[in-house]
Protein backbone atom coordinates (compact mmCIF):
# COMPACT_ATOMS: atom_id res chain seq x y z
CA UNK A 1 0.00 0.00 0.00
CA UNK A 2 2.80 2.56 1.05
CA UNK A 3 4.73 1.61 -2.13
CA UNK A 4 1.13 2.27 -4.22
CA UNK A 5 1.06 6.03 -2.74
CA UNK A 6 4.75 6.74 -3.39
CA UNK A 7 4.11 5.92 -6.57
CA UNK A 8 1.15 7.33 -7.07
CA UNK A 9 2.38 10.45 -5.71
CA UNK A 10 5.70 10.66 -7.21
CA UNK A 11 4.16 10.37 -10.47
CA UNK A 12 2.33 13.37 -10.03
CA UNK A 13 4.76 15.89 -8.25
CA UNK A 14 8.07 14.07 -8.89
CA UNK A 15 8.90 13.70 -5.29
CA UNK A 16 11.66 10.64 -6.16
CA UNK A 17 13.69 12.97 -8.49
CA UNK A 18 13.67 15.93 -5.86
CA UNK A 19 15.04 13.20 -3.33
CA UNK A 20 17.43 12.00 -4.81
CA UNK A 21 18.80 14.82 -5.87
CA UNK A 22 18.08 17.24 -2.56
CA UNK A 23 18.24 14.58 -0.08
CA UNK A 24 21.56 13.36 -0.29
CA UNK A 25 23.19 17.01 -0.84
CA UNK A 26 26.65 17.41 1.20
CA UNK A 27 26.63 20.21 4.11
CA UNK A 28 30.32 20.80 5.78
CA UNK A 29 30.59 20.10 9.65
CA UNK A 30 31.75 23.54 11.17
CA UNK A 31 30.09 25.21 14.66
CA UNK A 32 30.25 28.57 12.72
CA UNK A 33 27.34 26.89 10.69
CA UNK A 34 24.95 26.14 13.46
CA UNK A 35 24.35 29.78 13.79
CA UNK A 36 22.19 29.85 11.22
CA UNK A 37 20.33 27.33 12.81
CA UNK A 38 19.62 28.97 15.68
CA UNK A 39 18.03 31.52 13.63
CA UNK A 40 15.56 29.38 11.83
CA UNK A 41 14.93 27.26 14.95
CA UNK A 42 13.96 30.64 17.25
CA UNK A 43 11.87 31.72 14.92
CA UNK A 44 10.23 28.44 14.60
CA UNK A 45 9.31 28.58 18.33
CA UNK A 46 8.30 32.94 17.58
CA UNK A 47 5.79 31.04 15.36
CA UNK A 48 4.07 28.38 17.50
CA UNK A 49 4.57 30.72 20.85
CA UNK A 50 3.03 33.73 18.81
CA UNK A 51 0.15 31.99 17.63
CA UNK A 52 -0.62 30.63 21.08
CA UNK A 53 -0.80 34.26 22.73
CA UNK A 54 -3.02 35.72 19.91
CA UNK A 55 -5.92 33.23 21.12
CA UNK A 56 -5.91 35.21 24.19
CA UNK A 57 -4.80 38.56 23.57
CA UNK A 58 -7.21 41.37 22.89
CA UNK A 59 -5.40 44.06 20.94
CA UNK A 60 -7.93 46.93 22.15
CA UNK A 61 -6.95 50.04 23.88
CA UNK A 62 -11.22 50.22 25.07
CA UNK A 63 -10.97 50.90 28.92
CA UNK A 64 -11.81 48.05 31.15
CA UNK A 65 -11.35 47.55 35.08
CA UNK A 66 -9.57 44.99 35.90
CA UNK A 67 -10.81 42.40 38.34
CA UNK A 68 -8.12 39.38 37.37
CA UNK A 69 -6.06 37.14 39.78
CA UNK A 70 -3.30 39.73 39.95
CA UNK A 71 -4.84 41.59 43.94
CA UNK A 72 -2.29 44.94 43.26
CA UNK A 73 -3.83 46.04 40.46
CA UNK A 74 -7.67 44.58 41.66
CA UNK A 75 -10.23 47.88 40.27
CA UNK A 76 -7.22 49.89 38.36
CA UNK A 77 -8.50 50.76 35.06
CA UNK A 78 -6.70 50.53 31.94
CA UNK A 79 -6.88 48.90 28.30
CA UNK A 80 -8.22 45.88 27.75
CA UNK A 81 -4.73 45.26 25.46
CA UNK A 82 -2.92 45.06 29.18
CA UNK A 83 -5.81 43.21 31.05
CA UNK A 84 -5.77 40.17 28.74
CA UNK A 85 -1.74 40.46 28.93
CA UNK A 86 -2.42 40.15 32.80
CA UNK A 87 -4.81 37.49 32.47
CA UNK A 88 -2.09 35.67 29.87
CA UNK A 89 0.25 35.74 32.87
CA UNK A 90 -1.71 34.70 35.73
CA UNK A 91 -5.02 33.13 34.50
CA UNK A 92 -4.41 31.49 31.59
CA UNK A 93 -2.74 28.01 32.01
CA UNK A 94 1.03 28.00 31.18
CA UNK A 95 0.51 31.62 29.64
CA UNK A 96 3.19 33.11 31.59
CA UNK A 97 5.91 30.18 30.46
CA UNK A 98 4.67 30.89 26.44
CA UNK A 99 4.94 34.85 27.15
CA UNK A 100 8.47 34.48 28.20
CA UNK A 101 9.37 31.78 25.89
CA UNK A 102 8.29 33.91 23.44
CA UNK A 103 10.31 37.03 24.76
CA UNK A 104 13.09 35.38 25.21
CA UNK A 105 13.03 33.40 21.81
CA UNK A 106 12.58 36.46 20.19
CA UNK A 107 15.93 38.29 21.66
CA UNK A 108 17.93 35.01 20.93
CA UNK A 109 16.73 35.18 17.44
CA UNK A 110 18.32 39.14 16.96
CA UNK A 111 21.55 37.81 18.78
CA UNK A 112 21.71 34.99 16.61
CA UNK A 113 21.43 37.06 13.31
CA UNK A 114 23.35 39.20 14.74
CA UNK A 115 25.79 37.05 14.70
CA UNK A 116 25.15 35.33 11.74
CA UNK A 117 25.30 38.03 9.78
CA UNK A 118 28.65 38.95 11.03
CA UNK A 119 30.09 35.82 10.39
CA UNK A 120 29.49 35.83 7.09
CA UNK A 121 30.97 39.18 6.89
CA UNK A 122 33.80 38.46 8.39
CA UNK A 123 34.63 35.34 6.09
CA UNK A 124 33.50 36.74 2.95
CA UNK A 125 30.90 34.32 2.27
CA UNK A 126 28.66 37.46 0.72
CA UNK A 127 30.76 37.30 -2.34
CA UNK A 128 29.44 36.04 -5.56
CA UNK A 129 27.12 34.61 -6.06
CA UNK A 130 25.69 34.99 -2.74
CA UNK A 131 25.12 38.97 -2.75
CA UNK A 132 21.22 38.27 -2.67
CA UNK A 133 20.94 36.29 -0.14
CA UNK A 134 23.03 38.40 1.89
CA UNK A 135 20.79 41.31 0.93
CA UNK A 136 17.83 38.79 2.48
CA UNK A 137 19.23 37.91 5.91
CA UNK A 138 20.34 41.58 6.06
CA UNK A 139 16.42 42.44 6.13
CA UNK A 140 15.70 40.27 7.79
CA UNK A 141 17.72 41.72 10.49
CA UNK A 142 16.18 44.75 9.49
CA UNK A 143 12.63 43.98 9.86
CA UNK A 144 13.34 41.80 13.20
CA UNK A 145 14.35 45.26 14.83
CA UNK A 146 10.92 46.49 14.00
CA UNK A 147 9.07 43.20 14.39
CA UNK A 148 10.67 43.12 18.18
CA UNK A 149 9.40 46.78 18.52
CA UNK A 150 5.65 46.49 17.95
CA UNK A 151 5.52 43.19 19.93
CA UNK A 152 7.25 44.62 22.34
CA UNK A 153 4.78 47.84 22.65
CA UNK A 154 1.79 45.55 22.45
CA UNK A 155 0.96 44.90 26.56
CA UNK A 156 0.23 48.60 26.65
CA UNK A 157 2.17 48.89 29.75
CA UNK A 158 4.33 51.87 31.26
CA UNK A 159 7.54 50.51 29.96
CA UNK A 160 6.12 49.87 26.29
CA UNK A 161 4.16 52.80 26.17
CA UNK A 162 7.75 55.00 27.09
CA UNK A 163 8.83 53.16 23.85
CA UNK A 164 5.86 54.37 22.05
CA UNK A 165 6.49 57.57 23.09
CA UNK A 166 9.68 57.65 21.83
CA UNK A 167 8.30 56.40 18.25
CA UNK A 168 6.12 59.40 18.55
CA UNK A 169 9.08 62.17 18.40
CA UNK A 170 10.47 60.49 16.10
CA UNK A 171 7.58 60.52 14.32
CA UNK A 172 7.08 64.65 14.82
CA UNK A 173 10.98 65.30 14.32
CA UNK A 174 10.11 64.38 10.49
CA UNK A 175 10.49 67.74 8.91
CA UNK A 176 7.24 69.59 7.67
CA UNK A 177 5.36 66.04 7.41
CA UNK A 178 5.84 64.97 10.65
CA UNK A 179 2.82 66.24 11.98
CA UNK A 180 0.79 64.66 9.63
CA UNK A 181 2.64 61.25 10.19
CA UNK A 182 1.92 61.04 13.82
CA UNK A 183 -2.03 61.84 13.15
CA UNK A 184 -1.99 59.22 10.68
CA UNK A 185 0.01 56.72 13.15
CA UNK A 186 -1.72 57.06 16.33
CA UNK A 187 -4.85 57.93 15.26
CA UNK A 188 -5.25 61.23 16.75
CA UNK A 189 -2.91 62.69 19.28
CA UNK A 190 -0.62 60.59 21.15
CA UNK A 191 -1.43 58.29 22.42
CA UNK A 192 -4.77 57.92 20.53
CA UNK A 193 -6.70 54.96 20.55
CA UNK A 194 -5.70 52.61 17.79
CA UNK A 195 -2.06 52.19 18.00
CA UNK A 196 -2.13 48.94 19.68
CA UNK A 197 -4.60 47.13 17.44
CA UNK A 198 -2.62 48.89 14.15
CA UNK A 199 0.70 47.58 15.98
CA UNK A 200 -0.62 44.09 16.05
CA UNK A 201 -1.82 43.43 12.68
CA UNK A 202 1.82 44.27 11.39
CA UNK A 203 3.01 41.91 14.22
CA UNK A 204 1.25 39.34 13.53
CA UNK A 205 0.54 39.17 9.91
CA UNK A 206 2.32 41.68 7.62
CA UNK A 207 6.15 41.52 9.00
CA UNK A 208 6.18 37.50 10.08
CA UNK A 209 4.58 36.84 6.55
CA UNK A 210 7.52 38.83 4.49
CA UNK A 211 9.62 37.41 7.02
CA UNK A 212 8.61 33.69 6.06
CA UNK A 213 8.95 34.31 2.73
CA UNK A 214 12.82 36.18 3.22
CA UNK A 215 13.34 32.42 5.16
CA UNK A 216 12.12 30.05 2.75
CA UNK A 217 13.75 32.08 -0.12
CA UNK A 218 17.07 32.70 1.65
CA UNK A 219 17.04 28.18 2.74
CA UNK A 220 16.16 27.80 -1.06
CA UNK A 221 19.07 30.06 -1.97
CA UNK A 222 21.60 28.25 0.35
CA UNK A 223 20.60 24.91 -1.64
CA UNK A 224 20.89 26.66 -4.88
CA UNK A 225 24.39 27.72 -4.62
CA UNK A 226 25.44 25.17 -2.16
CA UNK A 227 27.48 25.81 1.33
CA UNK A 228 30.52 27.53 1.38
CA UNK A 229 33.30 25.65 3.26
CA UNK A 230 36.57 26.85 5.09
CA UNK A 231 39.46 25.74 3.33
CA UNK A 232 41.47 22.69 4.10
CA UNK A 233 43.21 19.87 2.49
CA UNK A 234 40.81 18.33 -0.61
CA UNK A 235 38.32 21.65 -0.76
CA UNK A 236 37.80 23.77 -3.47
CA UNK A 237 36.16 26.32 -5.11
CA UNK A 238 34.42 23.30 -6.86
CA UNK A 239 33.36 20.57 -3.88
CA UNK A 240 31.84 19.95 -0.99
CA UNK A 241 33.26 18.29 1.85
CA UNK A 242 30.73 16.84 4.81
CA UNK A 243 28.00 14.55 5.37
CA UNK A 244 24.78 14.05 3.07
CA UNK A 245 21.44 16.46 4.08
CA UNK A 246 20.06 12.58 4.87
CA UNK A 247 19.99 11.03 7.00
CA UNK A 248 22.65 12.36 8.86
CA UNK A 249 22.35 16.46 8.29
CA UNK A 250 18.71 15.87 8.99
CA UNK A 251 19.39 13.81 12.41
CA UNK A 252 21.72 16.19 13.96
CA UNK A 253 19.49 19.10 12.93
CA UNK A 254 16.31 17.89 14.55
CA UNK A 255 17.87 17.02 17.11
CA UNK A 256 19.78 20.50 17.60
CA UNK A 257 16.41 21.83 17.01
CA UNK A 258 15.15 20.41 20.27
CA UNK A 259 18.00 21.10 22.25
CA UNK A 260 17.80 24.86 21.40
CA UNK A 261 13.77 24.51 22.04
CA UNK A 262 14.65 23.14 25.33
CA UNK A 263 17.55 26.00 26.02
CA UNK A 264 14.75 28.64 25.39
CA UNK A 265 12.22 27.07 27.87
CA UNK A 266 14.53 26.65 30.95
CA UNK A 267 16.00 30.26 30.16
CA UNK A 268 12.14 31.19 30.08
CA UNK A 269 11.45 29.11 33.28
CA UNK A 270 13.70 30.30 36.00
CA UNK A 271 14.79 34.00 34.15
CA UNK A 272 11.79 36.68 34.27
CA UNK A 273 11.47 39.05 31.39
CA UNK A 274 8.98 41.72 30.76
CA UNK A 275 7.02 41.50 34.36
CA UNK A 276 4.67 44.06 33.24
CA UNK A 277 2.46 43.42 36.18
CA UNK A 278 5.18 45.68 37.78
CA UNK A 279 4.94 48.46 35.81
CA UNK A 280 1.06 49.10 35.60
CA UNK A 281 -0.70 50.56 32.88
CA UNK A 282 0.58 52.88 30.60
CA UNK A 283 -0.35 56.68 30.99
CA UNK A 284 0.80 59.57 29.09
CA UNK A 285 1.65 61.49 32.24
CA UNK A 286 4.11 58.75 33.78
CA UNK A 287 7.42 57.51 33.20
CA UNK A 288 8.87 54.10 34.72
CA UNK A 289 12.33 54.87 36.38
CA UNK A 290 15.32 53.24 34.80
CA UNK A 291 13.46 52.47 31.29
CA UNK A 292 15.11 50.39 29.06
CA UNK A 293 14.36 48.76 25.67
CA UNK A 294 15.03 44.96 24.59
CA UNK A 295 18.92 44.83 23.54
CA UNK A 296 18.82 45.14 19.91
CA UNK A 297 17.30 48.72 20.19
CA UNK A 298 19.68 50.04 22.39
CA UNK A 299 21.28 51.29 19.74
CA UNK A 300 19.09 53.76 18.71
CA UNK A 301 18.31 54.42 22.39
CA UNK A 302 22.00 55.87 22.46
CA UNK A 303 22.15 57.65 19.15
CA UNK A 304 19.19 59.63 20.74
CA UNK A 305 21.05 59.83 24.14
CA UNK A 306 24.48 61.11 23.02
CA UNK A 307 22.78 63.49 20.63
CA UNK A 308 23.02 67.02 21.90
CA UNK A 309 19.50 68.87 21.74
CA UNK A 310 19.96 71.13 19.21
CA UNK A 311 17.05 72.76 17.39
CA UNK A 312 17.33 75.07 13.82
CA UNK A 313 14.59 77.00 12.84
CA UNK A 314 14.43 77.79 9.15
CA UNK A 315 10.81 79.29 7.26
CA UNK A 316 8.81 78.46 9.98
CA UNK A 317 9.90 75.36 10.66
CA UNK A 318 11.66 73.56 13.93
CA UNK A 319 14.28 71.09 12.97
CA UNK A 320 14.75 69.11 15.81
CA UNK A 321 17.91 67.71 15.46
CA UNK A 322 18.66 66.08 18.45
CA UNK A 323 15.94 63.27 17.37
CA UNK A 324 16.34 63.51 13.47
CA UNK A 325 19.54 62.77 13.17
CA UNK A 326 19.60 59.54 15.37
CA UNK A 327 16.59 58.94 12.93
CA UNK A 328 18.44 59.24 10.16
CA UNK A 329 21.56 57.73 11.62
CA UNK A 330 20.04 54.54 12.45
CA UNK A 331 18.93 52.93 9.38
CA UNK A 332 21.93 54.44 7.72
CA UNK A 333 24.70 52.61 10.10
CA UNK A 334 22.67 49.36 9.14
CA UNK A 335 23.29 50.26 5.45
CA UNK A 336 26.56 50.09 5.60
CA UNK A 337 26.99 46.50 6.33
CA UNK A 338 24.10 45.72 4.40
CA UNK A 339 25.86 47.54 0.89
CA UNK A 340 29.53 46.49 1.56
CA UNK A 341 29.32 42.68 -0.58
CA UNK A 342 28.61 45.37 -3.74
CA UNK A 343 31.08 47.94 -2.64
CA UNK A 344 34.04 45.28 -2.30
CA UNK A 345 33.17 43.92 -5.62
CA UNK A 346 33.33 47.20 -7.32
CA UNK A 347 36.60 48.21 -5.73
CA UNK A 348 38.28 44.69 -6.42
CA UNK A 349 36.41 43.88 -10.22
CA UNK A 350 36.24 40.05 -8.89
CA UNK A 351 33.20 38.91 -10.77
CA UNK A 352 33.93 34.63 -9.73
CA UNK A 353 32.43 32.55 -7.84
CA UNK A 354 33.50 32.39 -4.56
CA UNK A 355 32.39 28.97 -2.15
CA UNK A 356 35.81 28.83 -0.24
CA UNK A 357 35.89 31.23 2.77
CA UNK A 358 38.32 33.68 3.58
CA UNK A 359 40.42 33.50 7.14
CA UNK A 360 39.39 36.65 8.76
CA UNK A 361 43.20 37.72 9.37
CA UNK A 362 44.03 37.73 5.63
CA UNK A 363 41.62 40.62 5.02
CA UNK A 364 43.06 42.95 7.34
CA UNK A 365 41.09 45.73 5.61
CA UNK A 366 37.32 43.89 5.67
CA UNK A 367 38.16 42.58 9.31
CA UNK A 368 39.32 45.65 10.47
CA UNK A 369 36.11 47.60 9.04
CA UNK A 370 33.53 44.79 11.07
CA UNK A 371 35.37 45.42 13.82
CA UNK A 372 34.98 49.42 13.86
CA UNK A 373 31.22 48.87 12.57
CA UNK A 374 30.93 46.88 15.95
CA UNK A 375 32.60 49.27 18.01
CA UNK A 376 30.05 51.82 16.96
CA UNK A 377 27.33 49.25 17.46
CA UNK A 378 28.16 49.17 21.18
CA UNK A 379 29.16 52.49 22.05
CA UNK A 380 26.00 53.23 21.34
CA UNK A 381 24.40 50.40 22.86
CA UNK A 382 25.96 50.81 26.29
CA UNK A 383 25.37 54.87 25.88
CA UNK A 384 21.63 53.82 25.83
CA UNK A 385 22.38 52.96 29.76
CA UNK A 386 23.46 56.10 30.84
CA UNK A 387 21.54 56.60 33.51
CA UNK A 388 21.56 52.92 35.17
CA UNK A 389 25.77 53.37 34.31
CA UNK A 390 25.94 56.69 36.20
CA UNK A 391 23.27 55.22 39.38
CA UNK A 392 24.93 51.40 39.53
CA UNK A 393 29.04 52.96 39.57
CA UNK A 394 28.22 56.77 40.89
CA UNK A 395 29.35 58.48 38.12
CA UNK A 396 28.50 61.99 36.31
CA UNK A 397 25.33 61.02 33.81
CA UNK A 398 27.15 64.11 31.60
CA UNK A 399 30.70 62.50 31.89
CA UNK A 400 29.23 59.18 30.88
CA UNK A 401 27.51 61.09 27.85
CA UNK A 402 30.57 62.63 26.92
CA UNK A 403 32.40 59.95 26.99
CA UNK A 404 30.46 58.09 24.53
CA UNK A 405 29.98 61.16 22.38
CA UNK A 406 34.18 61.09 21.91
CA UNK A 407 33.93 57.13 21.71
CA UNK A 408 31.51 57.02 19.19
CA UNK A 409 33.44 58.80 17.09
CA UNK A 410 36.83 57.63 18.16
CA UNK A 411 36.39 54.08 19.11
CA UNK A 412 35.77 52.58 15.74
CA UNK A 413 38.99 54.67 14.01
CA UNK A 414 41.03 53.16 17.11
CA UNK A 415 38.91 49.73 16.71
CA UNK A 416 40.22 49.33 13.10
CA UNK A 417 43.30 50.57 13.74
CA UNK A 418 44.00 48.06 16.17
CA UNK A 419 42.39 45.29 14.62
CA UNK A 420 44.24 46.01 11.34
CA UNK A 421 47.53 45.68 13.24
CA UNK A 422 46.62 42.57 15.32
CA UNK A 423 45.51 40.94 11.64
CA UNK A 424 48.86 42.02 10.18
CA UNK A 425 50.58 40.38 12.95
CA UNK A 426 49.13 37.03 12.72
CA UNK A 427 49.73 36.60 8.88
CA UNK A 428 53.52 37.69 9.77
CA UNK A 429 53.51 34.32 12.61
CA UNK A 430 51.90 32.50 9.79
CA UNK A 431 54.28 33.11 7.26
CA UNK A 432 56.91 32.13 9.79
CA UNK A 433 55.03 28.64 10.66
CA UNK A 434 55.22 28.57 7.29
CA UNK A 435 59.28 28.76 6.72
CA UNK A 436 60.25 27.53 9.74
CA UNK A 437 58.22 25.18 10.92
CA UNK A 438 56.45 25.17 14.20
CA UNK A 439 57.93 25.65 17.86
CA UNK A 440 58.30 22.45 19.93
CA UNK A 441 59.98 24.39 23.28
CA UNK A 442 63.04 22.59 23.04
CA UNK A 443 66.10 24.32 23.73
CA UNK A 444 69.70 22.87 21.70
CA UNK A 445 72.95 24.21 21.81
CA UNK A 446 74.59 24.68 18.81
CA UNK A 447 78.56 23.70 18.76
CA UNK A 448 79.66 27.32 18.62
CA UNK A 449 77.61 27.52 22.02
CA UNK A 450 74.30 29.22 20.45
CA UNK A 451 71.07 28.35 22.25
CA UNK A 452 67.91 27.76 19.86
CA UNK A 453 64.81 25.82 20.01
CA UNK A 454 63.95 23.18 17.84
CA UNK A 455 61.20 23.57 15.08
CA UNK A 456 59.18 20.46 13.69
CA UNK A 457 57.94 20.99 10.06
CA UNK A 458 54.30 21.31 9.55
CA UNK A 459 51.74 18.52 8.37
CA UNK A 460 50.96 19.06 4.53
CA UNK A 461 47.07 19.60 5.72
CA UNK A 462 48.28 22.65 8.26
CA UNK A 463 50.93 23.86 5.20
CA UNK A 464 47.89 23.94 2.74
CA UNK A 465 45.79 25.92 5.26
CA UNK A 466 47.99 28.55 5.73
CA UNK A 467 49.06 29.43 2.22
CA UNK A 468 46.19 28.34 0.08
CA UNK A 469 44.48 31.90 0.48
CA UNK A 470 44.83 34.36 -2.80
CA UNK A 471 46.06 37.96 -2.30
CA UNK A 472 44.38 40.04 -4.71
CA UNK A 473 47.01 43.10 -6.40
CA UNK A 474 46.22 46.11 -6.19
CA UNK A 475 44.52 48.61 -9.14
CA UNK A 476 47.13 50.77 -10.67
CA UNK A 477 46.76 54.19 -11.46
CA UNK A 478 46.55 54.64 -15.40
CA UNK A 479 49.09 56.76 -17.11
CA UNK A 480 48.46 60.42 -17.56
CA UNK A 481 49.34 59.68 -21.27
CA UNK A 482 48.49 56.75 -23.42
CA UNK A 483 50.28 55.31 -26.39
CA UNK A 484 49.57 58.07 -28.61
CA UNK A 485 51.12 60.47 -26.20
CA UNK A 486 47.56 62.01 -25.66
CA UNK A 487 46.64 63.17 -21.89
CA UNK A 488 44.70 60.92 -21.00
CA UNK A 489 40.92 61.81 -19.52
CA UNK A 490 40.94 59.94 -15.90
CA UNK A 491 37.34 60.20 -14.41
CA UNK A 492 37.11 60.63 -10.15
CA UNK A 493 35.72 57.48 -10.14
CA UNK A 494 38.52 55.77 -11.33
CA UNK A 495 40.65 57.43 -9.33
CA UNK A 496 38.46 56.47 -6.45
CA UNK A 497 38.12 53.02 -6.96
CA UNK A 498 42.12 52.44 -7.44
CA UNK A 499 42.65 54.79 -4.36
CA UNK A 500 40.41 51.85 -2.36
CA UNK A 501 41.69 49.24 -4.42
CA UNK A 502 45.39 50.09 -2.93
CA UNK A 503 43.98 51.29 0.38
CA UNK A 504 42.63 47.64 0.89
CA UNK A 505 45.32 45.28 -0.84
CA UNK A 506 48.27 47.53 -1.39
CA UNK A 507 51.74 47.05 0.44
CA UNK A 508 50.50 48.00 3.74
CA UNK A 509 47.56 45.94 3.87
CA UNK A 510 49.14 42.54 3.89
CA UNK A 511 52.01 40.04 4.45
CA UNK A 512 53.50 38.34 1.38
CA UNK A 513 52.76 35.03 2.28
CA UNK A 514 55.80 32.25 2.06
CA UNK A 515 56.65 31.37 -1.39
CA UNK A 516 57.68 27.51 -2.02
CA UNK A 517 61.06 28.55 -2.93
CA UNK A 518 61.70 30.28 0.36
CA UNK A 519 60.94 27.05 2.94
CA UNK A 520 63.97 26.08 4.41
CA UNK A 521 65.25 22.37 4.15
CA UNK A 522 63.17 20.27 6.29
CA UNK A 523 61.22 22.98 7.92
CA UNK A 524 57.76 21.76 5.92
CA UNK A 525 56.50 18.77 3.74
CA UNK A 526 57.42 20.09 -0.33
Amino acid sequence: MSERIADWADGRLGIYGLGRKYLRKVFPDHWSFLLGEVCLYTFIILILTGVYLTLFFHPSMNEVQYNGSYVPLSGVRMSEAYSSTLDISFDVRGGLLIRQIHHWAALIFVAAMFVHMMRHFFTGSFRKPRELNWLFGWLLLFLALFEGLLGYSLPDDLLSGAGMRLIEGMTLSVPIVGTYLSFFLFGGEFPGNDIVGRFYSLHVLLLPGIMAALVVTHLILVFYHKHTQFPGPGKTERNVVGQPFFPVYVAKAGGFFFLVFGVVAVVAAIASINPVWVYGPYRPDQVSTGAQPDWYLGFAEGLVRVMPGWEIAYWGHTLNLGILVPLVAFPLWLALIGVWPFIEAWITGDRREHHLLDRPRNRPVRTGLGVAWLTGFFVAMGAGGNDLWATRFHLSVNAITWFARVALIAGPVLAYVVTKRICLGLQRRDRDKVLHGRETGIIKRLPHGEYVEAHEPLEAGELYRLTQHEQPAALEALPDTDEHGVRRRVRAVQRLRVALSQWMYGEGSRIPKARREELEPGSARH
